[in-house]
Order: structure tokens, then sequence, then C-alpha cells
């Protein structure tokens, strides 16, 4: 699939923006977060403001952006619908928690009921988010188990990093966080790394002897291409990337991604305070430019059926 670069910044941004949404939505009521009224306006202006401006760069990726409002009437059968739902259902929590938190200094009773809510919103729509690939039945790289525990790993991974990063400067020795941090670094790791090897050792079950009813004839093949130029389905659906173009960039999201983040994280975690919050800076852009080349490779490796029509053997 050819990998828009608005999509890829949406489902980057608003996956870290929503996850940490969710851990100051649970950790702060529960009382494991600082609940100083300045950590609240920080962090919430970071969270929100990497959840809006990754779905409002999601509505330059549609033929109409002034109609994007539309999206929010088909919520029974659709994902994407579900998502927006979701997420202003989240913002709305969260904006009944920030006042609370940062205006009155309030973290319990309804307000941190509000909390909790605005976390499971906020998982829910990470949920949502990768349930509009992950239900994509012609697309075998997306439509497989591995895709939606992907996207709660690698958002949660990009959460607590920004969390270790934002409570360093209110907590002189953080040890707690940076221990989860990473925890869930490692376990984004793993979890990417199965998919990959997932998705290099299976295909779809579609193939082109199935596609064109012709297998029981024997083996299919074609004789000529449909077109002698690339339309907008091949451009489209039928995205191509070099396998040693893949290999690197596989390499980049390893290292910047998962490894560098990794190794900063234990640094921050040894640390005194003021090499601790240098080491975060690091890993935070480490894992944003990581994150950023994943999640080009998701949709750049996935392969759409369709192709089967024009000489692709299987996807």
């Amino acid at each position: 699939m050819h990998p828009a670069l608005s999509i890829v910044f949406f489902t980057t941004a608003s996956g870290a923006g929503f996850a940490l949404l969710f851990l100051l939505g649970l950790g702060v009521p529960l009382g494991l977060l600082p609940r100083n009224p300045w950590f609240g306006f920080a962090s919430l202006a970071m969270a929100v403001g990497l959840a809006a401006a990754g779905l409002v760069s999601s509505a330059f990726h549609l033929g109409r952006p002034e109609r994007a409002w539309r999206a929010f009437s088909q919520w029974r059968s659709s994902w994407l619908s579900r998502e927006g739902v979701m997420s202003v259902l989240t913002l709305g929590c969260t904006a009944v928690f920030g006042i609370g938190w940062v205006f009155f200094g309030v973290t319990g009773g309804v307000v941190g009921l509000f909390g909790f809510f605005a976390a499971a919103l906020a998982l829910a729509t990470i949920a949502c988010t990768a349930m509009i690939y992950a239900s994509l039945k012609p697309i075998h790289q997306w439509h497989n188990r591995w895709t939606l525990p992907n996207y709660f790993a690698i958002g949660l991974a990009s959460g607590f990093l920004l969390l270790d990063l934002l409570a360093r400067f209110w907590l002189l020795w953080p040890i707690a966080i940076p221990i989860l941090t990473l925890v869930a670094v490692a376990i984004a790791w793993w979890s990417k790394e199965t998919y990959w090897r997932f998705a290099d050792t299976t295909s779809a079950p579609s193939t082109v002897e199935s596609a064109t009813a012709l297998g029981r004839r024997g083996r299919v093949r074609m004789l000529e291409p449909p077109h002698t130029e690339a339309n907008y389905l091949l451009q489209e659906m039928g995205f191509r990337i070099a396998r040693k173009h893949a290999g690197r960039l596989r390499a980049i999201v390893r290292i910047a991604g998962f490894a560098l983040p990794l190794a900063l994280t234990l640094v921050a975690l040894l640390a005194s305070p003021g090499v601790g919050i240098v080491a975060a800076v690091i890993a935070v852009a480490s894992a944003a430019l990581g994150f950023v080349v994943e999640r080009w490779l998701f949709f750049a490796e996935a392969k759409h059926t369709v192709t089967l029509y024009y000489g692709a053997e299987a996807v």
C-alpha cells in the first residue's frame, strides 16, 4: 500500500497522545503520578496536542477534508467513524479531568472518575485506530492477530517515554516510571519482531488461482498485463518496496525505535537528574524517528489481493 505521510503522522502522533492520556487518567487519580497542577498542564497539553494534531492530519488524506464531519454518522459499521466518536468522547472527559486538576487542584472524586473515563476511552480510541486496518480482509499484513497488539504496544511505549521525560521535571529520582518504560519498550520490540516474523513467513489464503477461479485447470499465470502502464490501483494498492530497503528500514526501527530508547532510559534511570533529563529527551526523539519509520513500513509492506490480477503470485 502507498504510505501517505498524513496517515503515518496520524497513527504515530495520535497513538502517543492517547496512550499518554491513558497513563495520566489512570495514574493521577490513583496517586501514582505527581498531582502538581503545572505537571498536569504540561502533560495534558502534550497529550492533547499530539492526539489532536494526529486527528487533524488524517483529514488531509480525504478527497474532501471539509466533509470529514460526516464520518461520525457511520459509527454502526465503520471503525473510522468509531475512532472519531471515541476520540471526541476521550477529549471531552479529558477536558473535565484537566480543568479540575489544573485549575482547582482536584484529582479525586468526580474529577478522578472522569480521569478513569478518559483513560478507558483513550484505549478504546487506539483500538479503533488499529481495527481500521485489522478489519480489512484483502490485506493479509493487516488482517491478522498481531495488528491490534502492535498498535497498543507501540502506543504505550510512546506514552511511557513521554511520561518519563515529563515526570523528571517534577520528580527528583523517578524509579517506577523508567522501569515501566523499559518494560513497555521491550514488549513493543518483541511485539514488532513477532509481527514481522508472521508477515515474512505467511501469505494470504488467496492466490491467483483462487482469484480467477481457474485453479481446477492447473497453475495460472498471466499472459499479458491488463494495462500498459501503472494505474491508480497499482499506485495505491500495489506499492512495492525493495527487499534491501525494507531490511535497512527495519534496522532503523530496531535501533532508533527500540534499542536506543532502552539504553537511554536505563542511563536516565541510573544517572543524575540533569543527565537523566538529557537522556530522556534523546530517547523520545530517537523513538519518534523509529516509530515513524515503523509505521511507514507498516503501510509500505502491505499487499492488497487486487495485485493478484496484475501478476502477483501471492500476497
